[in-house]
């Protein structure tokens, strides 16, 4: 399975304004709207480390880029990207006339945090910082002015900034492997000739005890690998079905 690790940086929208605080900006205030400036992306186990911007190339040739990344993908890994990154990206397809990519799992680690801990901040910088993987290069909103501004050096420090955020994305996706529940099956993506961890792939699992439904009993196993639980597909015993019925007088 092709697991892509993904995040972009975008330019903020251009608005006129007449104050700073709790402003209600109108349609007619927007100078310009957001775009993508640049985006980076990894194969999951693979060093090389992709990376293109409005700098380096046309707007509509990076976003091609990246688009036959997302092509080739079975599952995408990022960080608040179900409800940035990836909405952000189609509208910008959808622009510059690409047909949508084809269909791909998604599992954004925002939601791995929010869902199953409790950090004091759901930042990828601060979870990173307390599970010492490390932290995001130290930037301000400046970078991205003067990203829009074209000068070479906010340049080189963007480029390093978002190339250090997908290394950090990758450390964070190896720690919560395990206790990401709605994770891409790997699975079904082998040969089907051996039981697999769905999380990581590795066959390298031990037998612990049984999961049992309403109906059925598994062979329930974890992975030696990133330490998921996970079941067997095989029922082991069934549950006899009570078939009793209460009668009304």
């Amino acid at each position: 399975m092709k697991i892509l690790l993904l995040d972009i940086e975008t330019a903020p929208n251009t608005v006129y304004t007449w104050g700073l605080w709790d402003q209600n900006v109108g349609l007619n205030q927007i100078i310009d709207t957001g775009y993508v400036l640049c985006w980076c992306a990894k194969w999951y186990g693979n060093k090389e480390v992709f990376f293109d911007s409005v700098q380096k190339s046309t707007p509509k040739a990076m976003l091609k880029k990246i688009h036959d990344l997302l092509d080739e993908a079975d599952a995408v890994v990022h960080f608040n990207g179900t409800s940035f990154d990836i909405p952000t990206l189609n509208r910008e397809f959808l622009v510059h006339g690409f047909s949508p990519p084809a269909p791909y799992k998604q599992t954004d680690l925002i939601q791995v945090a929010r869902k199953s801990f409790r950090f004091a901040s759901n930042k990828l910088d601060f979870i990173a910082g307390h599970l010492k993987l490390g932290q995001k290069n130290k930037t301000d909103f400046t970078l991205w002015i003067k990203c829009m501004k074209n000068e070479p050096e906010a340049w080189q420090q963007m480029e390093a900034y978002n190339r250090e955020d997908v290394i950090l994305l990758e450390k964070l996706y190896e720690k919560l492997k395990p206790w990401i529940y709605s994770h891409a099956n790997h699975s079904v993506y082998g040969t089907g000739e051996s039981l697999v961890c769905p999380n990581c792939g590795s066959k390298d699992h031990q037998r612990r005890g049984f999961h049992y439904t309403s109906a059925a009993k598994y062979q329930r196993h974890q992975c030696s690998n990133c330490r998921m639980w996970f079941r067997s597909g095989k029922t082991l015993a069934p549950k006899p079905v009570n078939r009793t019925q209460s009668i009304r007088a």
